[in-house]
C-alpha cells in the first residue's frame, strides 16, 4: 500500500467553501488559508447558541505502546463511517506539535486511507495557531523580565519568577538556562528554561476559553511570579493580557479542513496530555455539536489520562456531556501489555492477547464509572490472526461491552461501517448518565486521592508536607474549587512505564503541584515528566525533505 503522504497526496479534495456549504456555513463566514483549509469566523459562531447540541463521541484508547494504536486514525475513520451510514458527522481533533512530527511520529493527521488533510500543512505550519501561542507566550516573559529591569514596582522576588518559556521544538539543551547574562544592560541573570509550546498553560487555555472576553480574564489570571512574602502575581498586574489577547484573537477561531472521503472536521489547539488536558479547544467541539448531528473527538493517550481529563476537566468545565466512548486497542499492543517483546509481535500469541486483555478490561471499568457506554475498536493489522481478533471479543464479552474489528486504515469508511453502527446505536440509546468522578467540594489531597484510587488502583498516595500545604494554601486562596489534572508517565497505570498490564498494590507519589490559575486546573506532578522533550537518536527530521518536484517527503 501506499505511504500516508502518497495517499494524502492523491487525494481530491474539495474547496473549503463545500465542506462548509455541507454544514451549512455560509462563505462570508468562512477565514480562507489557500484552497483547503479555513477558520470560521468568531461571529458566526456567536450566533450559533440556540440551536440544540448533537451526539457526543469521544475516541480514546488503552495504554500507548511502542506498537502504536492508531487513535488518530480510529477517529478519522469513525467521522467517514457515521458519514457513511448517513448521519450528518464531523470530527474534531487536536494540531500537531512541529517537535514530533520532527522527532519520533513524523506526523499526528491519521493514517491509510483514514486521514485529514492537507496532511503536510497540518502537520507543518498550519494556520499559525501554535506560532501565536508561542508569541503571546514569550511576549508575557518578556515584559515579566522588562518590568524587573525598568524598576521591578510589584515587587517581584527574582527567584520565584516561575513563567518559562516555549518553543515549538523539542531540544534538550534549553530544558534549563541561565537568562540576562552579558551586564546590566541585559538586566538580572537568574536560571530559567524553556518548555515545548504544547505545554504552555496559555494553551491549555486558547482550548478552555469560549470566547475572546473569557480569554482575555484567564490570561490575566495566569500567575507568573511570587514576591518574597508568597504573594502572587498575575499576568494582568504587568498589563500582558490585552497584548497576548491581541496575538491569540485569530487563533481561537477554529480551523475547518477536510478527510480523505470529504467530510469536515475541526483542528484546532493541542494542549500536552500529561502537563495539562490533552483535549482540542471547547470552542471547536461546541461549535461541532451545533453544526452536526455526531461529533466524534479523541483525548490524549490512553483513557487514564485522556478520558480522565476529557470528563473531569473538559466536559466539567465546557457543559459537555458526551453520549459513548470508543476504547481503541491492537492486538499488538494487548500483546506487549501481555509481556510480549516488539520483535515477537508479528507471530500468533493468543495467550498474551488474554494477558493483555487486563489493560483494556482496567479502561473499559473506568469508563463505565462515568457512567457512558462504549465500545471497543480492534484497529486491524495485516499480521492479526483470527484467533487473536477472537479472544479479544471473547473478553470485552465477558464485561457486557462489544468489541468491533475496524479496518479503515486499510479501507477507509468502508472499515468502519459496523463500529459506526454500533456507536449510533449506543450514542441514542439514552444510556449515558454522565457525571465526572468527583465534587468540586472535594478537597485538592482528596481529588487527587479519587484519582488515584479509582482510575490508578493505586493503594495510596504520597507526598511531603510540602505538597500537602501548598494544596491547603491554595483552597485557603479560593482556589480549592478547581479540578486537578494528573500528570504522570503515559505508559502506565502506575508511575513506572516500564510497569504494563493492569498493575495495582502500587503507590502514586506526587513531587510536585503546580497552579494553572489561567486554565483553571492544579496540575499534580506524578514521577518524571518531560516538559521539554528531546529527539531520540535517529530524528524523524533526518528523513523529511523536499523531492525534485518540490513535493514533502518524509511525513508519515
Amino acid at each position: 500500500m501506499a505511504s500516508d503522504i502518497e495517499i494524502a497526496r492523491a487525494a481530491s479534495m474539495k474547496p473549503i467553501q463545500e465542506i462548509g456549504e455541507r454544514l451549512n456555513i455560509p462563505d462570508e463566514a468562512l477565514l480562507p488559508y489557500g484552497r483547503t483549509k479555513a477558520k470560521v469566523s468568531a461571529d458566526y459562531i456567536n450566533g450559533l447558541g440556540e440551536r440544540e447540541n448533537g451526539k457526543l463521541i469521544l475516541v480514546t484508547a488503552i495504554n500507548p505502546t511502542p506498537a502504536g494504536e492508531g487513535k488518530t486514525t480510529t477517529t478519522v475513520g469513525l467521522g467517514d463511517g457515521l458519514n457513511k451510514i448517513g448521519k450528518n458527522a464531523m470530527i474534531c481533533l487536536r494540531e500537531p506539535s512541529l517537535g514530533p512530527c520532527f522527532g519520533m511520529k513524523g506526523g499526528a493527521a491519521g493514517g491509510g486511507y483514514a486521514q485529514v488533510v492537507p496532511m503536510e500543512d497540518i502537520n507543518l505550519h498550519f494556520t499559525g495557531d501554535f506560532h501565536a501561542i508561542t508569541s503571546a507566550h514569550n511576549l508575557l516573559s518578556a515584559l515579566i523580565e522588562n518590568h524587573i529591569y525598568w524598576g521591578n514596582e510589584l515587587g517581584i522576588d527574582q527567584r520565584r519568577v516561575t513563567w518559562r518559556r516555549v518553543l515549538d521544538m523539542n531540544d534538550r539543551a534549553l530544558r534549563s538556562i541561565v537568562c540576562s547574562l552579558g551586564g546590566v544592560a541585559n538586566g538580572f541573570p537568574r536560571e530559567g528554561g524553556f518548555d515545548i509550546t504544547v505545554a504552555s498553560e496559555i494553551m491549555a487555555i486558547l482550548c478552555l476559553a469560549t470566547d475572546l472576553e473569557d480569554l482575555q480574564k484567564r490570561l490575566g489570571d495566569i500567575i507568573v511570579a511570587y514576591r518574597r512574602d508568597r504573594t502572587p502575581i498575575y499576568a494582568r498586574d504587568i498589563e500582558a493580557d490585552g497584548a497576548m489577547t491581541v496575538l491569540l484573537k485569530e487563533a481561537l477561531q477554529p480551523n475547518l479542513v477536510q478527510t480523505l472521503e470529504n467530510n469536515p472536521a475541526f483542528i484546532h489547539g493541542g494542549p500536552f496530555a500529561n502537563i495539562a488536558h490533552g483535549c482540542n479547544s471547547v470552542v471547536a467541539t461546541q461549535t461541532a455539536l451545533k453544526l452536526a448531528d455526531y461529533v466524534v473527538t479523541e483525548a490524549g493517550f490512553g483513557a487514564d489520562l485522556g478520558a480522565e481529563k476529557f470528563f473531569d476537566i473538559k466536559c466539567r468545565k465546557a457543559g459537555l456531556s458526551p453520549d459513548a466512548v470508543v476504547i481503541v486497542a491492537t492486538i499488538k499492543a494487548l500483546k506487549m501489555n501481555g509481556g510480549i517483546a516488539k520483535d515477537d509481535l508479528g507471530t500468533e500469541n493468543v495467550d498474551a492477547v488474554v494477558k493483555g486483555c487486563a489493560n483494556l478490561g482496567r479502561h473499559i471499568e473506568n469508563v463505565k464509572q462515568f457512567g457512558v457506554p462504549a465500545v471497543v475498536a480492534i484497529n486491524h493489522f495485516t499480521a492479526d490472526t483470527e484467533a487473536e481478533v477472537q479472544a479479544v471479543k471473547d473478553y470485552c464479552a465477558e464485561l457486557g461491552v462489544d468489541a468491533i474489528l475496524a479496518t479503515h486504515w486499510a479501507n477507509g469508511s468502508a472499515g468502519t461501517e459496523e463500529l459506526a453502527k454500533r456507536v449510533s446505536e449506543l450514542a441514542e440509546s439514552g444510556a449515558a448518565q454522565f457525571a465526572p468522578l468527583y465534587e468540586d467540594s472535594l478537597s485538592l489531597f482528596e481529588k487527587i486521592e479519587t484519582i488515584a484510587k479509582r482510575i490508578y488502583r493505586a493503594d495510596e498516595v504520597l507526598a511531603d508536607k510540602s505538597v500537602r500545604d501548598q494544596l491547603k494554601r491554595w483552597e485557603a486562596d479560593g482556589f480549592g474549587d478547581l479540578p486537578v489534572c494528573m500528570a504522570k508517565t503515559q505508559y502506565s497505570f502506575s508511575t513506572d512505564p516500564q510497569l504494563r498490564g493492569a498493575p495495582t498494590g502500587h503507590s502514586l507519589p506526587v513531587r510536585e503541584v503546580r497552579l494553572s490559575a489561567g486554565a483553571g486546573f492544579i496540575v499534580a506532578i506524578c514521577g518524571e515528566i518531560m516538559t521539554m522533550p528531546g529527539l531520540p537518536r535517529v530524528p524523524s527530521a533526518n528523513h523529511i525533505r523536499l523531492d525534485d518536484n518540490g513535493q514533502i517527503e518524509g511525513l508519515f
